[in-house]
């Protein structure tokens, strides 16, 4: 027997949530019924796609009844969103960060808990293959013990994109937005941040948010990293143009993340991996790079798939919202460590 198409509904049309639109449409065994949006643009996505318009999403939830839903509303909608869902039993995809603060996120956490209704979060990275792969060679120890990790955010972004006002205040700026990222993939290829140390500048723009970051983190297994973080900065050295996985930028292969060990290191995403030539070899004798391969595949493709898969019941979230509110605990303690100059544990 063929299998009904999965019905999903999106809650919000902006640019991401476009983006699932789109590759809802082109993806086989699923169906966008619901677009929930109270923008006048959202009307006409919806008729694009062939799904019916809500302006609420209370409405839209309890007249469609969806089997999963994609949640891609302003930060601060997102806890009502997925706890709507939840009480609704229905399994939700919840765009990053999984909320606008960490009270927030944690009752979308005891929610889903509570009722044992599946919340993804949507650090689409994870799902990439580089990413994937990097953390399973450091967990089986192909670099030998992790020592130091060295990772970069940094891109120019133009003046047009601070015409939203969000973007100059506080809860807009590039540590909640982009580097959230980053220390998400961070903790999901070398473990917990047990502590960090975090300078912020807004030297360039002089605006209420930052634009420039440099912060030090210590891990739970003792291993060491540094994190530089500039969206005012022309750089290549950013995982969304290196990696070649971004919807909106163009690809400019470059790496991003340095990953040392104490038998080899891998830098991202360009997946170089430098060894000595023996076992025994040191400092002073030669190192050879090589190139590890990985499948081609895609970040959003893979998270829809994943989601796909969750709605089943076939497998949990691989970003559980409590996994979700951890990275997001410690972005605020990298903030809070820049406010108060001094090392915040998250």
């Amino acid at each position: 027997m063929v299998s009904p198409p999965r019905r999903i509904a999106l809650m919000g049309a902006g640019l991401i949530g476009r983006e699932h639109a789109q590759l809802l449409s082109r993806t086989p065994d699923t169906e966008l019924v619901a677009i929930a949006d109270p923008a006048e643009t959202a009307k006409s996505v919806a008729e694009a796609h062939g799904a019916r318009y809500f302006a609420d999403f209370q409405t839209m939830l309890d007249d469609m009844r969806p089997d999963g839903v994609i949640i891609a509303l302003p930060n601060v909608l997102h806890a009502d969103a997925a706890i709507a869902c939840v009480e609704r039993g229905i399994p939700c995809l919840v765009e990053k960060p999984v909320a606008d603060t960490l009270q927030a996120a944690i009752r979308i956490v005891e929610a889903s808990e509570r009722q044992s209704v599946s919340v993804l979060v949507g650090h689409q990275r994870r799902h990439s293959p580089d990413i994937a792969k990097a953390r399973e060679m450091i967990t089986t120890g192909a670099l030998g013990r992790l020592v130091a990790v060295n990772a970069m955010w940094m891109a120019d972004k133009p003046a047009t994109y601070f015409d939203a006002a969000w973007r100059r205040q506080s809860g807009g700026g590039p540590l909640l937005i982009n580097l959230i990222h980053d220390i998400d993939c961070l903790r999901f290829i070398c473990g917990e941040i047990e502590e960090v140390m975090a300078f912020t500048s807004n030297a360039v723009r002089g605006f209420e948010v930052e634009d420039t970051a440099s912060i030090g983190i210590r891990f739970a297994s003792g291993a060491l990293g540094t994190l530089l973080m500039s969206d005012t900065a022309v750089s290549p050295y950013n995982w969304d143009t290196a990696a070649g996985q971004a919807l909106y930028f163009p690809h400019q292969p470059e790496n991003a993340y340095f990953f040392s060990g104490t038998r080899a290191a891998l830098a991202l995403p360009m997946m170089d991996l430098w060894q000595h030539e023996t076992e025994g070899g040191h400092w002073q004798e030669p190192l050879v790079k090589r190139h590890v391969t990985l499948d081609g595949s895609r970040a959003y493709e893979n998270q829809l798939a994943h989601f796909l898969d969750v709605i089943a019941g076939r497998t949990k979230p691989l970003v559980s919202a409590r996994d979700a509110m951890m990275t997001l605990a410690a972005i605020e303690a990298i903030a809070r460590s820049a406010r108060e100059r001094r090392p915040v544990r998250p």
